[in-house]
Protein backbone atom coordinates (compact mmCIF):
# COMPACT_ATOMS: atom_id res chain seq x y z
CA UNK A 1 0.00 0.00 0.00
CA UNK A 2 1.60 3.23 -0.95
CA UNK A 3 0.16 6.07 0.27
CA UNK A 4 0.78 9.75 -0.11
CA UNK A 5 -0.81 12.04 2.03
CA UNK A 6 -2.27 11.46 5.46
CA UNK A 7 -4.81 14.09 7.45
CA UNK A 8 -4.62 13.98 10.39
CA UNK A 9 -7.73 14.59 12.88
CA UNK A 10 -6.51 16.83 15.31
CA UNK A 11 -9.13 16.52 17.57
CA UNK A 12 -8.05 12.70 18.46
CA UNK A 13 -4.58 13.80 19.53
CA UNK A 14 -4.25 12.26 23.05
CA UNK A 15 -1.12 11.61 24.94
CA UNK A 16 -1.27 8.17 26.42
CA UNK A 17 1.72 8.47 28.82
CA UNK A 18 1.33 4.88 30.37
CA UNK A 19 2.15 3.43 27.14
CA UNK A 20 4.48 6.49 26.32
CA UNK A 21 2.74 7.56 22.96
CA UNK A 22 0.96 10.14 21.47
CA UNK A 23 -2.75 8.24 19.69
CA UNK A 24 -4.19 9.93 16.82
CA UNK A 25 -6.37 8.84 14.20
CA UNK A 26 -6.11 9.82 10.35
CA UNK A 27 -8.08 9.41 7.31
CA UNK A 28 -5.70 8.55 4.35
CA UNK A 29 -7.53 7.73 0.78
CA UNK A 30 -10.96 7.75 2.56
CA UNK A 31 -10.00 5.48 5.29
CA UNK A 32 -9.38 5.65 8.61
CA UNK A 33 -6.49 4.43 10.77
CA UNK A 34 -6.05 4.68 14.55
CA UNK A 35 -2.22 5.72 15.11
CA UNK A 36 0.19 5.96 17.73
CA UNK A 37 3.64 7.79 18.08
CA UNK A 38 5.68 6.41 20.24
CA UNK A 39 7.72 8.75 22.43
CA UNK A 40 10.85 7.56 21.03
CA UNK A 41 9.81 9.00 17.89
CA UNK A 42 9.26 12.34 19.44
CA UNK A 43 12.84 11.98 21.12
CA UNK A 44 14.43 11.47 17.87
CA UNK A 45 12.68 14.67 16.07
CA UNK A 46 13.20 16.68 18.84
CA UNK A 47 16.02 15.46 20.91
CA UNK A 48 14.11 15.77 24.18
CA UNK A 49 12.02 13.04 25.69
CA UNK A 50 8.37 14.28 26.17
CA UNK A 51 7.68 15.33 29.33
CA UNK A 52 3.88 16.65 29.99
CA UNK A 53 4.77 18.29 26.57
CA UNK A 54 4.50 15.34 24.60
CA UNK A 55 1.38 16.94 22.39
CA UNK A 56 2.99 20.36 21.92
CA UNK A 57 5.94 18.15 20.48
CA UNK A 58 3.71 16.46 18.07
CA UNK A 59 2.08 19.31 17.20
CA UNK A 60 5.81 21.00 16.18
CA UNK A 61 7.03 17.90 14.45
CA UNK A 62 3.33 16.70 12.66
CA UNK A 63 4.63 16.75 9.35
CA UNK A 64 7.53 14.38 9.80
CA UNK A 65 5.36 11.94 12.13
CA UNK A 66 2.84 12.00 9.47
CA UNK A 67 5.52 10.99 6.72
CA UNK A 68 6.36 8.30 9.23
CA UNK A 69 3.10 7.51 9.94
CA UNK A 70 2.53 6.82 6.42
CA UNK A 71 6.27 4.67 6.52
CA UNK A 72 4.52 2.60 9.31
CA UNK A 73 1.44 2.52 7.82
CA UNK A 74 2.69 0.47 4.38
CA UNK A 75 3.62 -1.85 6.77
CA UNK A 76 1.12 -2.81 8.72
CA UNK A 77 -2.28 -1.86 7.10
CA UNK A 78 -4.30 -4.62 9.01
CA UNK A 79 -3.48 -3.48 12.44
CA UNK A 80 -5.57 -1.68 14.75
CA UNK A 81 -3.42 0.33 16.10
CA UNK A 82 -0.65 1.25 13.66
CA UNK A 83 2.61 1.89 16.08
CA UNK A 84 5.21 4.74 14.34
CA UNK A 85 8.31 4.52 15.96
CA UNK A 86 11.77 6.02 14.98
CA UNK A 87 12.25 3.27 12.92
CA UNK A 88 9.76 4.85 10.55
CA UNK A 89 11.38 8.04 9.91
CA UNK A 90 13.32 8.25 6.43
Amino acid sequence: MTANQLEIDTASILDNVDEAQVEFAGEVDGDEYQFAAQYDLLEALSGDRPENDAVDMFNRFVDQISEAALSALSRNADQALIVVSENDLE
